[in-house]
């Protein structure tokens, strides 16, 4: 049995949101298709997620025992560290994540149980872990030229490896906001593509 991890960062409901309309497809295909699966799903605007504080800082910095598993900040980390498998779903803001999916994963990138520093540097431990990101886009932002203004996708795939995750996908929906475009079909595609990919996740 896996265990995986739902995390949302949207501050739109559900039926508001055309990001969460694929990922909720995705995750209910995968719930069927891998019923012995457990999917916890984590909403990062209903969790709360915020700006590191220096305090917040110094409990990621300091030395790390079993009532750290309950602190309102490290929980997180342990949380991810013993997750399978990861589906992050988010727009695109600004060419970039929303803001809080990047206060999250400062949450979780913590030395000794995410990562850890060694005489080479600095080497993940989430190895054979998989990833999966679910994103919406405006303009098309993921394929040349405009792919060297796109920030989300990149980062996201950065940290993920500098911690040890190397299977990486993405589902796109991308030109939502272009005029002309038929938002329905682009939609409705990519739903074809997360229910596939959830089939083999």
């Amino acid at each position: 049995m896996s265990t995986v991890l739902y995390i949302k960062a949207n501050p739109k409901d559900d039926k508001d949101s055309r990001t969460f309309r694929i990922s909720n497809h995705f995750i209910n295909v995968y719930q069927k298709t891998h019923p012995n699966d457990q999917v916890i799903t984590l909403d990062l605007y209903k969790e709360n997620i915020h700006f590191l504080t220096k305090e917040d800082i110094q409990t990621i910095f300091s030395p790390k025992t079993e009532e750290s598993r309950n602190h309102p900040i490290l929980k997180y980390t342990y949380q991810f560290a013993e997750a399978d498998k990861y589906i992050f779903a988010f727009p695109m803001w600004n060419l970039n994540t929303p803001a809080i999916l990047k206060a999250y994963f400062d949450y979780i990138t913590v030395s000794g149980i995410t990562f850890k520093y060694t005489e080479h540097g600095a080497v993940g431990l989430l190895n054979g872990k998989k990833a999966l990101c679910v994103t919406t886009t405006g303009g098309e932002y993921l394929t040349p030229p405009m792919s060297d203004f796109e920030m989300g996708m990149r980062y996201i795939r950065t940290i993920l490896k500098f911690m040890g995750v190397d299977d990486i996908k993405a589902v796109a929906a991308q030109r939502l906001d272009i005029i002309g475009e038929d938002v329905e079909k682009i939609i409705s595609d990519a739903l074809k593509e997360a229910e596939e990919a959830a089939k083999n996740f």
